[in-house]
């Protein structure tokens, strides 16, 4: 039962050596006039918020002798207000906010040499994340908590986004005496 197929020889094409290297030149981009055009009439800025040119440059992070952290982290410590405030933004967001401490408080490199393996990368994290908290003082409270029990070590709060699975907000709340 075998089925004898015919192939033409007019059906095989054969590339030569000089059509198998050839390729289009380019010809540029296409024309914008097929889209449409949208241009305000009225080219105002003034709806664009201003400082009044009363900008003042703080510097941002000092190049020798501190460590990089987190969100945050290039400002000056937050007092309690602020932090209650970033706190308050955590919640409205639906994130649940968690509190973590680390002795080192950030990424270095000391056990490992090769790529991508980092030591202190990993915070215990202090009690379990606060699922349903609504209220910010709660979040503050917990944080002296840790503070107090662990006076050398960093603390910082992360934000989780339970319907991502991912970390949405993360910031040192406080930093052991000397390493302000």
């Amino acid at each position: 039962m075998a089925a004898s197929v015919m192939v033409s020889t007019a059906a095989v094409a054969r590339a030569t050596p000089a059509q198998s290297n050839m390729v289009a030149p380019f010809t540029g981009l296409r024309s914008t006039a097929a889209f449409p055009v949208t241009r305000r009439a009225n080219a105002d800025l003034s709806h664009l918020p201003s400082n009044g040119g009363r900008v003042q440059c703080m510097q941002v992070w000092p190049p020798e002798g501190k460590k990089k952290f987190e969100t945050l982290s290039y400002l000056p410590p937050l007092s309690v207000e602020a932090l209650t405030k970033e706190v308050d933004y955590l919640l409205r967001n639906g994130w649940i906010p968690c509190i973590e401490f680390c002795n080192v408080g950030f990424v270095y490199r000391e056990h490992h040499r090769s790529p991508g393996y980092y030591d202190g990368r990993y915070w215990t994290m202090w009690k379990l994340p606060m699922f349903g908290c609504t209220d910010a003082s709660q979040v503050i409270k917990e944080v002296g908590e840790c503070s107090k029990a662990y006076p050398d070590y960093y603390n910082r709060i992360i934000g989780f986004d339970n319907k991502r699975q991912v970390q949405c907000i993360s910031f040192i709340t406080y930093k052991p005496p000397g390493n302000e």
